[in-house]
């Protein structure tokens, strides 16, 4: 029993929640109390130094912006306190860069954490750094070699996201210029057909671009569960119609025929909450691929259908289909099938990642002959639907 007390002990501990923020603090300190730990508040850098003399917690949770002094110069002060060097801080921030991620280090943060807070994974992160605290004393060597490690892998993780950024916002102005001159060429009296027709492929060669520029964003986007559906009633018929237009194009140039099947419901396309630009693009790239892999002479089908209280969408190539073991792996980023061609690699994943982020499921299925990728979205009307309305 001895023992299992001291185990208890050793378990809890207290910890400083510094925010200026009201919620924050309720939601901190709620999920920490829920694992027995003793939790102090404090709203300004102030009140967090007079806390940490009289109370010498074991972790702080700092926020970076405050009224005040902000979290850095309050984590500088505290940590020239007398056990200031002791203490486990970790900074709490709705703010996502590098020049953040390096004053929060310089200052003396053992770690860093984004908003909006999660449960879980506060409790997780808070857990590591008391258990970091506990064997620093001993291993105090070790602890600072794995911080650094982990503090360097954090950052390159931030510069692989700025760069990533900077790279799409660089490459988007270049396509854009090569869309808009061929624009000028379509709108030209002047031009020849075979101009126009090399334009219109000028065209279509740049959306697919766009796509793919785009998509590789969004897929940074839901990695850091930033990728979120701005919902609106859709007019389903207009979208799918939009989608057979902008990629008729590029069906022609494969003399593959592209056709559709608007749903209808009562004379009226089904009610569907959803974002129309996540679905028009992910509509897009399923049928690019569709045309991809379909032989000449062929033909894709986009099929709608209302299916357990939500919509089926259905996108079928006349290719040489998707083997059974090879189809999760298939909407994983770079990965190709040994029946492909070519892979672009994310245009399949950002279908996955928009649909899953809509509450929605994806799969493929064979389609005699060929591949079926169907997705699975909850209508309006539908439990989902209404759920994600009443919030």
């Amino acid at each position: 029993m001895n023992a299992l007390a001291d185990q208890k002990t050793r378990d809890q501990a207290t910890i400083l929640v510094v925010d200026g923020d009201e919620a924050n603090r309720a939601l901190a300190q709620a999920t920490l109390e829920a694992e027995g730990h003793r939790v102090l508040l404090a709203t300004s850098g102030e009140q967090a130094i007079e806390c940490f003399t009289r109370e010498h917690p074991d972790c702080l949770l700092l926020n970076v912006r405050m009224a005040g002094i902000d979290g850095p110069t309050t984590c500088r002060r505290i940590r020239a306190l007398p056990d200031g060097a002791l203490v486990s801080i970790m900074f709490v921030t709705a703010l996502h860069d590098l020049v953040t991620f390096d004053r929060a280090l310089a200052a003396g943060g053992d770690d860093f954490m984004n908003m909006p807070l999660r449960p879980q994974e506060l409790v997780i992160r808070v857990e590591g750094l008391l258990t970091l605290r506990r064997h620093a004393a001993e291993r105090n060597e070790l602890y600072l070699d794995i911080k650094r490690q982990r503090d360097a892998l954090q950052r390159l993780q931030l510069q692989k996201e700025e760069l990533i950024s900077f790279l799409v916002h660089d490459l988007k102005g270049p396509v854009h210029a090569i869309d808009l001159q061929a624009q000028l060429v379509l709108r030209d009296r002047n031009a020849g057909e075979r101009a126009r027709r090399a334009a219109a492929k000028i065209r279509d060669d740049a959306h697919s671009q766009l796509r793919m520029i785009t998509a590789m964003l969004d897929v940074i986007n839901a990695d850091e569960r930033h990728l979120a559906p701005e919902r609106e009633h859709i007019d389903l018929r207009s979208l799918i119609t939009e989608v057979v237009e902008t990629m008729n194009v590029r069906a022609r140039a494969a003399s593959v025929a592209l056709v559709s099947e608007a749903p209808v419901r009562d004379g009226l396309p089904p009610e569907l909450h959803a974002d129309p630009n996540l679905l028009r693009r992910v509509l897009e790239n399923l049928v690019e691929n569709a045309i991809r892999y379909s032989p000449e002479g062929g033909e894709v089908r986009v099929t709608t259908a209302s299916v357990d209280c939500g919509i089926e969408m259905r996108v079928c190539d006349g290719g040489l289909g998707v083997p059974l073991d090879q189809r999760a792996r298939v909407f994983e980023r770079f990965e190709t099938s040994a029946t492909t061609r070519s892979n672009r690699g994310l245009g399949l994943a950002f279908c996955k990642l928009a649909v899953e982020a809509h509450g929605g499921r994806i799969w493929i299925e064979d389609s005699c002959p060929g591949a079926a990728f169907c997705f699975w979205i909850g209508t309006a009307s539908g439990p989902l639907g209404r759920a994600i309305a009443a919030a």
